[in-house]
């Protein structure tokens, strides 16, 4: 049985909740939203299933909780890198970018061309997904990116760059730290000179996102486990 994009909206509206929220304003949401928890969403997407039409339908709407659940049911290799382009430009806040890049942007067949693209582009949400993008080849598949050319751009554009961007250009920064150690001393220079989220509040057990601390973390971890 086809279940409709008012249907969908209604089941999603009915499990709303004031604290989400409340939790969804302070990390940048606006107030087209129900508040649903995440499990909530997947749960419901569960039910569904993929659903092309109405996975777009629900973007369109700009609800954050209807964009969330609309990218569980997406496949992305029926979009085209245009689709995908525009829906990164159309974002509207963290969750839905982060949501979009790992269901998404990282599984569509054309990631490579849209990480060039987007590296060289303006837009913050664009920007953000590009860094994103190369974070995951420097992690993955680092063969033919010019390291030392992104410490560069780093260097240079980090401590100006757009929120959005500045969060993935991190990941980037501290993902040559960890698994470079040709790379390291200058990462770790870069992210001390710069001290971006230096002081950014870290729950306990967490490792804070500041790069110097965050490499040197994730460095000790390897060495443990190899001794």
């Amino acid at each position: 049985m086809t279940t409709t994009l008012k249907q969908t909206l209604a089941q999603l509206e009915a499990l709303g909740d004031e604290k989400v929220r409340t939790q969804n304003r302070r990390k940048g949401a606006g107030e087209n939203q129900f508040g649903v928890k995440l499990g909530d969403i997947r749960k419901v997407a569960a039910k569904i299933k993929a659903d092309q039409a109405l996975a777009l339908a629900l973007w369109e709407t700009g609800n954050l909780d209807a964009r969330l659940l609309g990218i569980l049911l997406i496949d992305p290799k029926k979009l085209s890198p245009d689709e995908v382009d525009r829906m990164v430009r159309s974002v509207g806040s963290a969750n839905e970018a982060d949501w979009l890049d790992s269901y998404v942007v990282r599984k569509h067949p054309e990631k490579e061309a849209l990480r060039q693209r987007w590296m060289a582009d303006d837009d913050p949400w664009a920007a953000r997904a590009g860094w994103s993008l190369t974070s995951e080849r420097i992690g993955r598949s680092p063969d033919g990116l010019d390291l030392p050319g992104l410490l560069d751009r780093i260097e240079s554009e980090m401590g100006a760059a757009a929120p959005e961007a500045q969060w993935t250009m991190n990941y980037c920064l501290a993902g040559i730290g960890i698994h470079f150690p040709k790379h390291r001393k200058r990462a770790l220079a870069i992210g001390e000179t710069l001290g971006i989220y230096r002081d950014y509040p870290v729950a306990k057990g967490c490792t804070s996102p500041f790069a110097p601390i965050w490499i040197n973390e994730m460095v000790s971890r390897k060495e443990g486990e190899t001794a």
